[in-house]
């Protein structure tokens, strides 16, 4: 299970720090991400932290966001920085275990201008 939290609205260059709690999997091994989608948008990944600590980002986000994890609190998070109106969106914690996807239930982050 993943529970996600931290959204809220904030404005324009604001920042704002999501996380994303894990119970039932074995958090360490699995590649997590952080997906977003905006209204009448698809979904679409923003960033990528692999076991070893890998990390990738979406190319609009480079540079204002930065994804880490806790393997200890088995945690994910997502700090946003120079937050802008586009990044308006439900933001989710997903990873792949067990062969199959688990998401978390989506925090909704609202940028003014």
């Amino acid at each position: 299970q993943l529970q996600a939290s931290g959204g809220g609205l904030v404005q324009a260059g604001g920042s704002l720090r999501l996380s994303c709690a894990a119970s039932g999997i074995n958090f360490r091994l699995y590649t997590m991400n952080w997906y977003r989608q905006a209204p009448e948008k698809q979904r679409e990944r923003v960033a990528t932290a692999t076991s070893d600590g890998t990390t990738n980002y979406t190319e609009s986000v480079k540079g204002r966001f930065t994804i880490t994890r806790d393997n200890v609190r088995r945690t994910l998070y997502l700090q946003m920085n120079s937050l802008k109106p586009e990044d308006t969106a439900v933001y989710y914690c997903n990873t792949i275990a067990y062969s199959r996807a688990f998401w978390g239930q989506g925090t909704l982050v609202t940028v003014s201008s």
